[in-house]
């Protein structure tokens, strides 16, 4: 099994896509990139903390390689935009790759700069060494499938959810 770290806004959006990923064995919303340890989501929320909202990805290379992952990330965010997702401002909610070995930085190298020939816009995707991942607190885990109707959810996450299974789900 591999670890993959990314952060494409908020968490929950990230991590309902991947959990319905084959090769995906666990999906953790969590925090990295910051300079304070231990940080809880009001800390990261005030941007005060550096942290990232990331998820951290356990897969079988086997069945969905880590080049597949960063094509699936790459698709679901957007990439162009410094500190913000959507709705979703501050540093917190950055694009960002956090490469766990030699290997997975030279792949989301080469992902990085094929993909910014498909936006319009100069890609602003972090592309840095794996630091201290912090799991978020449990009620952020599983946030999507717990609350479905919850209003971010259904305006926001099932989209993206919808947008996955359309393009990588539905073709296979």
């Amino acid at each position: 099994m591999t670890i993959a770290t990314i952060g494409g806004g908020c968490f929950w959006c990230t991590e309902a896509v991947f959990q319905e990923l084959n090769g995906i064995s666990r999906c953790i919303s969590g925090y990295a990139g910051g300079a304070a340890p231990n940080p809880t989501y009001e800390q990261v929320c005030s941007g005060a903390s550096g942290h990232a909202e990331v998820v951290q990805l356990t897969f079988d290379p086997a069945v969905v390689s880590y080049r597949k992952i960063l094509e699936i990330f790459f698709t679901l965010h957007d990439p162009t935009t410094l500190n913000r997702q959507g709705n979703d401002v501050g540093t917190q909610y950055r694009s960002v790759v956090f490469y766990h070995d030699a290997q997975q930085q030279e792949i989301a190298r080469q992902v990085i700069a094929e993909m910014a020939s498909v936006w319009d816009a100069p890609l602003v995707t972090e592309l840095s060494p794996a630091p201290v991942f912090y799991p978020a607190e449990a009620y952020h885990q599983n946030y999507y499938r717990q609350h479905p109707e919850q209003g971010y959810c259904a305006f926001v996450v099932a989209p993206k959810v919808a947008k996955f299974r359309k393009l990588f789900i539905s073709g296979q």
